[in-house]
């Protein structure tokens, strides 16, 4: 985690009862400024953020974490996420369109759109996942944007949270429409899109490496002919990788 964010996180967040909850809750209006409206029930935004590391340690009730949340949330973006694609392949069978399903609401992916919203950041957690760098493991960030889902669903409605999903999953759903469906390997395809065009392959450099050795969060630059194309996180170099061919085949595709 970032200095920046740990000076935002709420479990730094210092003071008596009443001064936690006024920071906690002008903290949580962050977030809704970047996700561009406000909740109805800012309670449900509240749960959406708290892992249960946090309910553990503050003698807190499972059900006050996000986990029933989670649950919710993962049944909404596939129904989001299926309409989607199905209007946008209508020639597209069965099969293709569940690969290309799985492929955008996987832990993975569901992990790359979180660090975008900065969304670990947010997020309440124990002292032992603060330490481990918890916050930005794929596993955390998937669940914690299906909680997200979920309270928006909750409190604005289906179509409000359709328009949403789609706008913060544009780029992944932009390159699965523009190479007609994600790549299971996304580093092939940017090679042979390049090749295809008589450039070189692209290269993938090592930006950053953060937190412990048994938790580390990595984040690499993919170039081409000199240039940053795309840039991507993971817990392993390989799925850094991965995520930053995918953000250049997002930037590159009708473009090459």
């Amino acid at each position: 985690m970032s200095a920046s964010s740990s000076a935002r996180s709420p479990l730094g967040l210092m003071g008596s009862s009443r001064n936690q909850s006024a920071l906690n809750q002008a903290f949580e209006k962050a977030l809704e400024s970047t996700l561009g409206f406000s909740f109805k029930d800012p309670s449900l935004l509240h749960l959406a953020l708290v892992h249960l590391s946090y309910c553990n340690e503050h003698d807190l009730d499972p059900s006050e974490s996000y986990e029933r949340l989670e649950f919710l949330g993962d049944a909404v973006l596939e129904l989001a996420v299926s309409t989607e694609l199905y209007i946008r392949f209508p020639k597209a069978h069965e099969g293709e369109l569940t690969k290309t399903r799985s492929s955008l609401v996987r832990r993975e992916t569901l992990a790359q759109i979180a660090r975008r919203i900065d969304l670990g950041s947010y997020l309440y957690v124990g002292k032992g996942v603060e330490t481990t760098n918890g916050r930005q493991q794929d596993s955390v960030l998937a669940a914690a944007f299906e909680a997200l889902i979920a309270a928006v669903y909750i409190d604005q409605g289906n179509e409000f949270t359709r328009q949403l999903i789609l706008r913060l999953m544009g780029p992944e759903l932009v390159e699965a429409q523009q190479i007609d469906g994600p790549p299971e390997n996304p580093k092939s395809v940017l090679q042979e899109m390049l090749q295809g065009q008589g450039m070189e392959p692209p290269t993938y450099d090592l930006v950053s490496s953060e937190g412990p050795d048994h938790g580390p969060v990595f984040t690499i630059d993919v170039v081409v002919n000199g240039q940053v194309v795309g840039t991507g996180s993971g817990g392993k170099k390989s799925e850094a990788e991965r995520a930053a061919a995918r953000a250049a085949l997002a930037a590159l595709s009708g473009q090459v």
